[in-house]
């Protein structure tokens, strides 16, 4: 018994000085703190995040550090002041970190079938009459946040292709999240909402039915601070572009990410948002307040 206690004690100790020196070497990187706006409960965050925190601190000459803030305000605030030198933004704050503050893409994430490319849909609980966009006319409609791509912008330009006016609607309500929007829309307080696809996919499995999406968009990409040193940016990009979701071993280290980072990635440039910019300095289509100009 006492040489069993001995051998479990000596393998503790094996455990802890390898923990020990792993932690020491990873202290030994420079920090890199990547801010992530809050979409859900703190835990969850850390939960969806921390795991591709530890892959690129193990992959790239950096350690990684999640600096979590309170909304994408917060988070482009961050990347201004030095605070955080890449972020992870919804779709509405990432087109103003780049237009306002220079911010670079690194990434865009690919979808399920593996294009790095999302759409805005619109959504109906599964029973409901309304079959198309002309069938909205007097129904309540909620959107997504005022700057948000998919929940706001692109739903005025589907509206306007389709030949509806805002005041042919019964109603118009933005909402914070994606989320918000399909589960109001579940409960019934609206009767229809537009909402980003993979949300639109995950609550189709709960009662919501889409009527439409639209054309493909570039997908929302990892972004740095202006100034972020290029070495950073291209280490980065390097480390999530070599993961392919085809691959077993890969597959299973993007297992517990973010679920819009489980497809693996492609690189991004400013290039790839040229369309998205325009859109977003426009009215009607844009969020109404001019702050893109």
């Amino acid at each position: 018994m006492r040489v069993k206690i001995t051998a479990i004690s000596a393998g503790l100790l094996l455990l802890g000085t390898v923990l020990l020196g792993e932690s020491a070497f990873c202290a030994e990187k420079p920090l890199v703190r990547f801010g992530v706006s809050l979409r859900f409960h703190p835990i969850t965050m850390y939960e969806r995040y921390q795991p591709m925190m530890d892959y690129l601190t193990r992959n790239t000459p950096y350690r990684f550090e999640l600096k979590i803030s309170r909304d994408y305000r917060e988070t482009i605030q961050f990347l201004n002041q030095r605070k955080t030198d890449v972020a992870s933004i919804g779709d509405g704050g990432v087109m103003k970190a780049m237009l306002l503050s220079g911010a670079i893409p690194i990434v865009k994430p690919l979808n399920g079938a593996g294009r790095p490319t999302y759409r805005s849909c619109a959504i109906v609980p599964s029973g409901s009459p309304i079959r198309s966009m002309q069938d909205l006319k007097g129904k309540s409609i909620a959107f997504g946040y005022h700057h948000s791509t998919t929940g706001n912008l692109i739903p005025r330009l589907l509206l306007q292709e389709s030949r509806i006016k805002l005041g042919d609607l019964g109603s118009v309500t933005n909402l914070r999240h994606h989320s918000d929007v399909a589960r109001a829309v579940l409960k019934g307080e609206y009767d229809a909402g537009f909402v980003k696809e993979s949300t639109a996919i995950r609550f189709s499995k709960k009662g919501l039915r889409v009527i439409l999406c639209s054309e493909e968009l570039p997908s929302i990409p990892l972004i740095a601070r202006r100034d972020a040193p290029k070495e950073l940016v291209a280490a980065i990009a390097a480390a999530l572009v070599k993961l392919d979701s085809r691959n077993p071993e890969h597959r299973k280290i993007m297992d517990n990410w973010d679920i819009e980072y489980k497809n693996g990635f492609v690189p991004a440039t400013t290039a790839d948002y040229r369309a998205l910019s325009g859109m977003f300095r426009k009215r009607p289509y844009g969020c109404g307040t001019g702050c893109h100009k």
